[in-house]
Order: C-alpha cells, then structure tokens, then sequence
C-alpha cells in the first residue's frame, strides 16, 4: 500500500474555544494514538490533509511532527462538516510492520457482466471493503473480475481471497450484483403472453 506523509504540529488539550480559534487559522486538529502509548495531539493543515481526504484511495501515513518525532499510523475516523463538507477532526491509529493493520480499501472492478450483456444493470454495493493483512501484504484495492456475473447474481466480501490478508467485513457483504431490470420483466411478461396465445391457438 502506498504511503502518504503529513507534517504535523503538536498541540495541546483544549476546548470548544480553543478548537474553534485553531480551525479558523486553516488547521485541522488530530489525534494519533495506540496500544501501549499516550496520545499524540497535533495539527494538520487544511491543505496537506486534502491529500487524504479527498480522494478514494487508502494510504499509510507517515506522520512527522515538529517535536521531532514521527509515527506511522492509519485513519481511524473522519469528522466532516455536515454543510460544508470541510474535515474538522481525524482520529490517526497507530501500526507497526509486524502486526496486521485493519483498514478500508476500495474496490476497483474489470470487465463486462454477462448479465448486462443479457440487458441486467450491474449496481457497485460497496465501495469500500475492511480487511486486515501485514503492512508489507496490504493492496492499495481490491480488483475484482465481474465478467462472469449473470443476472441476479452477486459477488461477497466473503468470495474475496487474497493471500496474507483476512477480510474484516462480514462475508454477506454485498459488493456487487447485476438486477434484472423492468424491461427485462416486461419481456418475459411479452413472451409469456405470446406462448399462451399460441397455446390457445393450437
């Protein structure tokens, strides 16, 4: 997986005043932290922290702050205005290389459904599927085939295998499917009408 650096400047606890007057200056405030140490409260600007947000793509983030300390973590949470859509908080978790590191990555799919072919329409479910793997074993996306998806079928978390990395999303999430449409019912309803008359006719 790709790595993403951000610069970062350590802050202190405050309240609502105090975050208030820090977003204001273009800085979001942060929280690094982990099993087996204190919590890291720093800052971020606007600006650098667009890299991550706005993008699809999952990164581990190389975090080095102006203490002169550095971590590499991943993103716990974002927190988003719900009007201007601006990101107003992130909770950083911490990893390590040789303990497996839990993250959303996004699905990339290839090819063409039999069952579009056959006038079904492919629906992407989920976007994002949770696994967890080594550092060293985790892809930037899960690429998925769907060419050989008929109508009404789907493809599962659960049908994603991948050596050294465990899917952490629960097995029936649906990733994709391909529905039949209400063309395709009227056809058959057309067809089935047709049969029958030729029925009667005989």
């Amino acid at each position: 997986m790709k790595h993403f650096e951000i610069n970062g400047k350590v802050r202190e606890v405050g309240n609502k005043a105090v975050i208030k007057a820090i977003r204001k200056q273009g800085l979001v405030p942060c929280n690094l932290y982990g099993q087996g140490m204190e919590n890291v409260l720093f800052t971020v600007t606007d600006k650098d922290l667009q890299g991550i947000t706005n993008t699809p793509n999952s990164f581990i983030i190389d975090i080095k702050l102006d203490n002169g300390k550095a971590y590499t973590a991943v993103v716990h949470e974002l927190q988003f205005h719900p009007v201007k859509d601006n990101c107003l908080h992130v909770d950083f978790l911490a990893v390590t290389e040789d303990k497996p590191i839990a993250i959303k990555v996004p699905v990339v799919v290839s090819g063409h459904p039999v069952g579009v072919q056959k006038g079904g329409k492919f629906v992407l479910v989920s976007r994002f599927i949770k696994i967890s793997a080594l550092m060293k074993d985790l892809p930037d996306t899960l690429d998925i085939d769907v060419t050989p998806l008929d109508i009404e079928k789907r493809i599962v978390a659960g049908d994603i295998k991948l050596d050294g990395v465990n899917v952490v999303s629960p097995k029936g999430t649906i990733i994709c499917t391909v529905k039949a449409t209400r063309n395709m019912s009227a056809q058959a309803s057309d067809e089935g009408a047709a049969e029958g008359a030729e029925g009667a006719a005989e």
